[in-house]
């Protein structure tokens, strides 16, 4: 049996996509799972042992090209897949499955994909999270309501590559001998998910107070916030603080986290790799909800505030005063991250 993913854009929606590779490989254990997804999604998939081939999409994200892949589709016939899932909603993400002639091609109801899906789920609203839609394709459309629910959803679980991480770890001059608190201050989407630097700020000083390291990660797009964190600190604090921000490959940062004994993060997608790899998980919460997407671990702690505005997913505050984090005190976090630092 083999099997084509379609994989999703985003990297904690591509984390989170693993919880289907596993029910597909309990299910049907000898079966091969590919999954076509951008280029950068390789290093992950490759940290999933469920994952026969990541194949790289070389489409941009929002790019129609229909006959690009009209072409992929043809190339993917000789694969002679048997069952196509397609993770997006997107009709031109059911475009490649169609065009691979693919005999069953799952995916829940999104913009004009009738005929591209043969297997059709109505209304993905039927559940609550992101990770039982991904889940529920494995079912047939009669089972899915009785055997999916978030509590037996297997849990995201990437590979660590220790030589990888020990050579990142050299490269950058960190080291182990004190305990690591990881903050990723970041989010992609938007600023309405994240919390205010000179929150984490506060939140930096009081780690470092305490005898932690400070590890700051995020992307090049990152670093200018990530180095205010550091330089409100004082020159002393510094040198048990390291921007990361800009200066690893996400490969790298999955190590790099992996060796941290707790990770705050805002709503991103770094959130769900440091889950998966193990971490002590403090998710803060701004626009967005933990009731659709939240860390798949059981070593968490969610904060947010209750005002009455929240959850608007939207990716700037439509008010204008992103009270949902500036209220966000940074005697919450600190409290939720010293529960994990005192166990």
């Amino acid at each position: 049996m083999k099997i084509l993913i379609i994989g999703p854009s985003w990297v904690g929606d591509m984390v989170m996509s693993q919880s289907l590779y596993t029910t597909l490989k309990a299910k049907h254990p000898d079966c091969e799972l590919d999954v076509l997804a951008p280029a950068w999604c390789k290093p992950i998939l490759e940290r999933m042992p469920e994952v026969h081939q990541a194949i790289e999409m070389p489409i941009g994200h929002g790019d129609f090209n229909l006959f690009g892949r009209k072409a992929i589709g043809h190339e993917l016939r000789k694969n002679n897949y048997s069952h196509a899932y397609v993770l997006p909603n997107s009709a031109k993400s059911a475009l490649i499955p169609c065009f691979a002639r693919i005999p069953r091609r799952t995916g829940w109801k999104g913009e004009f994909r009738y005929g591209l899906l043969t297997d059709l789920r109505p209304d993905k609203r039927v559940f609550q999270y992101m990770v039982e839609r991904y889940v529920a394709l494995a079912s047939t459309s009669k089972n899915m309501l009785e055997e999916v629910k978030l509590a037996n959803c297997p849990k995201p679980s990437l590979t660590v590559d220790t030589t990888s991480q020990l050579a990142a770890l050299q490269r950058l001059n960190l080291y182990l001998q004190l305990p690591i608190v990881g903050l990723c201050p970041g989010a992609e989407f938007g600023p309405a998910k994240r919390w205010p630097d000179q929150h984490y700020f506060t939140l930096a000083k009081h780690l470092i107070d305490k005898g932690q390291q400070v590890w700051l990660f995020g992307s090049e797009k990152d670093r200018a916030v990530t180095e205010k964190i550091k330089s409100a600190l004082t020159s002393e604090q510094q040198q048990y603080c390291f921007n990361l921000a800009g200066e690893t490959s996400l490969i790298e940062a999955v190590d790099l986290l992996a060796a941290c004994h707790t990770v705050v993060s805002n709503d991103s997608g770094l959130m769900h790799v440091s889950a998966a790899v193990g971490c002590n998980i403090v998710a803060i919460y701004g626009s967005s909800s933990p009731k659709y997407t939240p860390p798949l671990t059981d070593k968490l702690e969610m904060v947010h505030t209750d005002i009455e505005c929240r959850p608007c997913f939207k990716r700037e505050c439509p008010l204008g005063h992103q009270d949902c984090l500036n209220k966000l005190m940074p005697s919450q976090v600190i409290n939720a991250v010293d529960k994990f630092l005192e166990q």
